[in-house]
């Protein structure tokens, strides 16, 4: 009787286990590998459309501005002697630095056009209920910090253009009840405006609102993550349409199958 012998499987290559080795690595003691590969495979609705992206493009906007930023402030001096000319250097000397910085310049326009257009989204398709009413609060807080981050940096090329379009947006919160003057004089930094006015504000928009930005987009991420994408309002999916449920007859409610909210258990 003829007998078939069996070839032992051969394991993996030389080279994929050199690259596999420090993600294993970093995997068994940090689990990040496993939580970056399932943010980005994970399920969603078959029924999506070009409209869930414009979050996605909102972040990739926000992520110019970080990079070109990081790209500007090294080169930008945050003096009242020396901010124009840096500019001015930045734009006709460093070697595509005019491409840089109107990056910079209009991807702030795109960045604040882009969050209304996903806030707009996300409110006609119902995203904002439950259980996502955290995740609307922290985008809705997004919206003025972007517009207060647009706001510093306008005044940092220090020309006429943005000295007095910054008069005219301090005079504006000077006029709101009880804390107009408090929040003026904070902004100026005394009573007029000066160098210590383009020191807070280069302050600000390098370091205090960029950070809060980054970490409200890391918890919007994370409970857009934990909470899933919403259907579209037209769609069979779409949140608040009555479903069908199967009976069980095993287990409390609650417990091994979900129920609605307010549902009595």
């Amino acid at each position: 009787m003829a007998t078939t012998k069996t070839r032992p499987r051969k394991g993996p290559s030389k080279a994929a286990a050199a690259v596999n080795y420090p993600l294993d690595w970093l995997e068994e003691r940090s689990g990040l590998v496993g939580g970056v590969k399932y943010f980005l495979f994970r399920k969603v609705p078959g029924d999506v459309n070009w409209m869930q992206t414009l979050g996605s493009a909102a972040l990739t906007a926000f992520l110019v501005q970080a990079v070109t930023g990081v790209v500007l402030a090294m080169y930008y001096k945050p003096s009242p002697n020396e901010a124009y000319d840096s500019i001015v250097h930045i734009t006709n000397d460093v070697t595509l630095g005019w491409l840089v910085r109107g990056m910079h310049k209009w991807g702030a326009s795109v960045f604040i056009i882009l969050m209304f257009l996903h806030m707009g989204r996300v409110f006609l398709f119902g995203a904002y209920k439950y259980p996502r009413e955290l995740n609307w609060i922290v985008g809705a807080l997004l919206i003025p910090i972007g517009l207060f981050e647009g706001f510093t940096g306008y005044l940092l090329p220090w020309d006429q253009t943005a000295y007095w379009a910054t008069v005219v947006g301090i005079n504006i919160n000077a006029t709101a009840p009880f804390l107009g003057p408090f929040i003026a004089q904070f902004l100026q930094g005394g009573a007029e405006i000066g160098p210590d006015t383009l020191a807070r504000f280069y302050s600000l928009h390098m370091l205090v609102l960029p950070g809060a930005i980054i970490g409200l987009i890391l918890l919007h991420l994370y409970l857009v993550v934990r909470l899933g994408v919403t259907s579209p309002p037209w769609s069979d999916e779409a949140a608040g349409k009555e479903r069908t449920e199967e009976p069980s007859t095993n287990g409390r409610p609650g417990l091994t199958r979900p129920t609605r909210r307010g549902e009595q258990v």
